[in-house]
């Protein structure tokens, strides 16, 4: 058999040439695919036992941690000017370095869903703001590094969400077009709105909040990640 040029060929390398590539799946890490923040909380609790500190503290410092939103010194000067000496500044690194990282865990849903959305053909990728060795210990604790196909870590690529140079980061990093890419994600601002500027499709994993943006909206809204992963699946079919 051959083609039209003359060079040989075989039907299963013609039938693999004329299938359909599917288009990209771009996913969140923190509160999308893992539960960063109970992760954190369940760390802090620890922490203020450890260090014999008021178990009402917790509170205050998920406020001030603001699901890791604020500048990780940020947190580490408030926590070191509240606790003094009571707390090394070695312990309070320790938290805020691998607190999570060392707690996240991925929920057999979402395991299912990306192992279907892989075995579905499509590339998955994370993309995460944050730094690389916390965010790369999550993906690797989590087990995720087993089931996508590579991530993009804002610092590394020296650009954050919803910055459209790390989207087309993630597209580079596994050699895949962002035309038709989809983006999951919990945050209106970094994930959806980044969706937006990029004329992509979205779905914001809502985790029981309510859409409060007027200047634009995500593609679909799902309570989880799981949610999320199927619709796309069967929305794309």
């Amino acid at each position: 058999m051959s083609i039209p040029d003359g060079k040989p060929t075989c039907p299963e390398i013609v039938a693999r040439d004329l299938l359909p590539i599917m288009p990209l799946l771009m996913l969140d890490l923190d509160n999308t695919l893992v539960d960063r923040d109970a992760a954190f909380r369940d760390a802090v609790a620890a922490f203020l036992t450890e260090h014999r500190l008021p178990a009402t503290d917790l509170t205050w410092v998920m406020a001030l941690d603001a699901s890791g939103y604020t500048a990780r010194h940020d947190v580490a000067a408030a926590m070191t000017e509240r606790y003094g000496d009571a707390v090394p500044a070695t312990a309070i690194r320790a938290l805020l370095d691998h607190g999570a990282a060392d707690r996240v865990v991925l929920t057999n849903a979402s395991r299912e869903a990306v192992a279907k959305a892989q075995a579905d053909g499509w590339p998955c990728v994370i993309v995460t703001n944050g730094r690389t060795a916390q965010q790369e210990a999550k993906i690797r604790h989590a087990g995720l590094d087993q089931l996508v196909q590579g991530w993009v870590i804002s610092e590394k690529v020296g650009r954050k969400k919803p910055e459209l140079e790390i989207f087309h980061a993630a597209a580079d990093a596994v050699g895949v077009p962002l035309t038709g890419a989809w983006i999951i994600g919990d945050s209106p601002h970094a994930d959806i709105a980044g969706a937006n500027a990029l004329g992509l499709r979205s779905v914001w994993v809502s985790n029981g909040q309510s859409w409060t943006e007027s200047s634009f909206r995500p593609t679909h809204v799902a309570e989880d990640v799981a949610t999320a992963i199927n619709y796309v699946i069967s929305a794309a079919r």
